[in-house]
């Protein structure tokens, strides 16, 4: 005769209803599902654009470049006997900020085409599917990032500067000139930096990408210094005057043409442009395969 088996005490089953998931059959998930917003992609891109090297050193060179030649030319000019002769103190900023721009330019493309470049691009089209959400995140995040930096690192230079060569014959900058020199000047700064962004988005290559917009900083004035035909001078003028650096010394009152654009005349336009491309990066990404 066969020994009578005792019931086996069935294991206790967890009670998931009091979780806030959705029910599918009667299986309630315990994960909560949170419908997400702007904010959870302004949160993600910041924890990438922070924890990566690429920023710091990007940021780092940028800030030495811009610091570095802009008080290093105030302090050769202020010990020399050469005089101001009633110019503009902040324009000796320009050479640093061009040469840093270059930083910007960089980091700027890598924020998006070295995700492309990784894989990871796939990670984040899945945690956030709305590909114009995670573009904007982006260029949101990165224009603070870039705006703020290079406001800090203008208006040091810029206030440094005026007291170095008060002495030397320098104009007392006017309110409207500090404003152009600092922060009319880190919003092109920024935007030209948003515009590689979206060149990075729209190339998915880091390299090409640096390459376009190093090519579009400095193209244009290359070219017309060496067009010496006198059937090219509209050309070579019109050049000159949109030329990436011209438009950028027009912050500081020293264009280097007597025509073109002037005042705020660069910051309408980097706008129009860069609104133009992320248009045209958005509908891009709507088509792409990730």
């Amino acid at each position: 005769m066969s020994t009578p088996q005792l019931p086996t005490p069935q294991a206790a089953v967890p009670d998931w209803r009091a979780a806030a998931g959705p029910s599918y059959g009667g299986y309630t998930s315990p994960i909560p599902v949170v419908r997400t917003h702007l904010g959870h992609a302004l949160a993600s891109e910041w924890t990438k654009i922070k924890s990566v090297r690429s920023t710091i050193w990007t940021l780092g060179v940028f800030v030495v470049l811009v610091l570095g030649i802009g008080l290093l030319a105030a302090v050769v000019v202020s010990n020399s006997s050469s005089e101001m002769n009633g110019e503009n103190p902040l324009s000796l900023g320009f050479f640093g900020l061009l040469l840093g721009l270059m930083c910007i330019i960089t980091l700027g493309v890598l924020t998006t085409a070295s995700e492309y470049g990784t894989g990871m691009i796939r990670t984040t089209m899945t945690a956030c599917p709305s590909r114009a959400r995670v573009l904007a995140a982006k260029a949101i995040v990165f224009f603070a990032v870039a705006f703020v930096v290079t406001l800090v690192a203008t208006s040091f230079v810029a206030f440094v500067d005026a007291s170095l060569l008060k002495d030397n014959g320098a104009k007392d900058p006017s309110a409207g000139e500090w404003l152009k020199g600092t922060v009319g000047v880190s919003l092109y700064v920024a935007l030209l930096g948003l515009l590689s962004l979206i060149v990075g988005s729209i190339i998915r290559h880091s390299a090409g990408a640096i390459t376009i917009m190093i090519g579009a900083v400095l193209a244009p004035l290359v070219v017309a210094l060496f067009m010496f035909s006198q059937s090219l001078e509209n050309v070579r003028q019109a050049l000159f005057e949109y030329s990436i650096p011209n438009q950028l010394s027009v912050f500081y009152s020293n264009s280097l043409s007597e025509s073109g654009p002037s005042g705020w005349d660069p910051l309408w336009i980097i706008v129009g442009v860069t609104a133009v491309a992320f248009a045209g990066a958005v509908a891009l990404l709507e088509k792409r395969d990730v």
